[in-house]
């Protein structure tokens, strides 16, 4: 399957961080879309709160003049992010009086975060979905229709 090189690279650091236990929902530099943007944390300034899809006036500035970081558009990363927070359990915006998982790191909803996250990317690139694995168990003439290459 042919993925654009923006995807490519999120897909990776996406990776690294979950296996490499440097993914945390509540971390600017260490969240989902923290993790896309090589660890940094300037994409907070983009809306007034973690987990808000609504752009401030930096964020509609950079929206507005075509801005991309790391090939993503400012209301892409703020997509990109409240889905991860929302696969996670959180209630949104993030605030010490909404709700949230007891344990934010652990595996099992990292990876319900990650899976949501993977697939909102590869719909703002116009391809399937990566994670999909139905495909696998496809039959025809009681044989699999695909190879596991």
């Amino acid at each position: 399957m042919k993925t654009s090189p923006r995807l490519e690279a999120a897909l990776k650091k996406l990776y690294t961080a979950f296996h490499s236990n440097k993914l945390n929902p509540e971390c600017n530099k260490q969240c989902a879309v923290g993790n896309i943007l090589d660890n940094t944390d300037s994409w907070k300034h983009l809306s007034d709160h973690h987990g808000s899809i609504k752009l401030n006036y930096i964020g509609t500035v950079h929206q507005r003049i075509g801005r991309k970081f790391n090939g993503y558009s400012p209301l892409e990363l703020l997509e990109i992010e409240a889905t991860f927070l929302k696969a996670c359990g959180y209630q949104l915006p993030l605030h010490y009086k909404n709700a949230k998982p007891k344990n934010p790191t652990d595996k099992i909803i990292l990876f319900k975060g990650l899976s949501d996250v993977i697939r909102i990317l590869c719909e703002m690139d116009g391809i399937d979905n990566v994670m999909d694995y139905t495909k696998l168990f496809e039959v025809k003439n009681q044989k699999a229709f695909y190879d596991i290459v």
